[in-house]
């Protein structure tokens, strides 16, 4: 059965949002995790919603993701952001921006049909996966002369609660995804990641980040452990060893080292967040079965739990 995607009505939510490849296989490329970088950004400006960080690896791709409380959209945005989308005409979208415009400002009956429909897809993150990945799907089979799924899956989706602290951990989480897979040992000579994104200048990438740190240098510290010097900025510990600690002798590490392994919280947790913050969004309908938060073991998370009691494979 498929789980409910939470969401907060009338206020500001973050998603971390990831997909994966068919089958997980290692499909894409520098080219293609460029371009797949680039249709996030453009994507979510269209859809009004910001990118915090993300991480775009060779199977699968991860966003953490500020979705704003509902706002009212003026028609000169929307003709923005519809040309952010679609900045020429193609086959299965041949209305150019000029064309909107001119519906949206004689408020013809086509033009009120436009403006509900360009409407309905902002503000969603439900909307702005659907739109980046059948983008992305039929920009890579064009380019690969291929026909077929790209997505092994709709996507996953954890509701985080907006405390820094809960921000700042999933953050780095995703950001250390290519120090996870082997790739680098720092995420900042990973082009592909927010964090790289952001120390090389963008603006946009700098933006998101400072949702969760208004300083570079302190988020750095998240990725590396509270005080961590230049010198101190490896791991002492293998992966493979942290895994053993945590799972065989159920033991406890510093946060830097069991955010290098895989944690499932993160992707399968489904809220994540402070034990009040939890509880109140997996409550069921009244008169049912009080739920509660779980804890999350392997480190000091800070008071962090999630809605589902994950047991097995945690850090793998």
């Amino acid at each position: 059965m498929r789980r409910k995607r939470m969401r907060l009505d009338g206020q500001t939510a973050y998603y971390h949002v990831m997909s994966r490849t068919v089958n997980g296989e290692a499909l894409f490329g520098d080219r293609e995790r460029e371009v797949l970088r680039k249709m996030i950004w453009q994507v979510a400006d269209f859809s009004g919603i910001r990118v915090v960080t993300y991480a775009v690896m060779k199977n699968h791709f991860h966003i953490l993701v500020e979705v704003p409380a509902e706002v009212s959209i003026s028609d000169e945005e929307l003709v923005r952001r519809y040309r952010r989308l679609y900045p020429k005409p193609t086959p299965w979208n041949p209305m150019p921006a000029e064309v909107l415009e001119g519906h949206l400002r004689d408020n013809s009956l086509e033009g009120m049909d436009l403006r509900k429909s360009l409407l309905r897809r902002m503000g969603d993150v439900s909307w702005m996966m659907k739109t980046l990945k059948q983008r992305f799907a039929m920009w890579f089979n064009r380019s690969r002369d291929r026909f077929g799924p790209l997505w092994c899956e709709r996507f996953k989706s954890v509701l985080v609660e907006g405390d820094r602290w809960a921000l700042r951990t999933v953050a780095a989480y995703i950001d250390l995804n290519a120090v996870r897979a082997g790739l680098v040992s720092d995420p900042k000579d990973y082009r592909f990641c927010g964090y790289a994104e952001a120390l090389g200048g963008s603006r946009m990438a700098r933006a998101g980040l400072s949702v969760v740190d208004k300083d570079l240098a302190g988020y750095r510290q998240t990725l590396y452990g509270v005080g961590a010097g230049e010198k101190a900025e490896k791991c002492s510990i293998s992966r493979e060893e942290a895994v053993r600690v945590l799972e065989e002798e159920k033991g406890k590490l510093p946060l830097s080292v069991v955010l290098r392994c895989r944690v499932r919280y993160f992707t399968d947790g489904m809220v994540l967040g402070s034990p009040s913050f939890v509880e109140e969004q997996v409550q069921g309908d009244p008169g049912t079965r009080p739920k509660r938060a779980h804890a999350m073991s392997g480190t000091d998370w800070g008071g962090l739990a999630v809605g589902t009691g994950l047991r097995k494979g945690l850090f793998r």
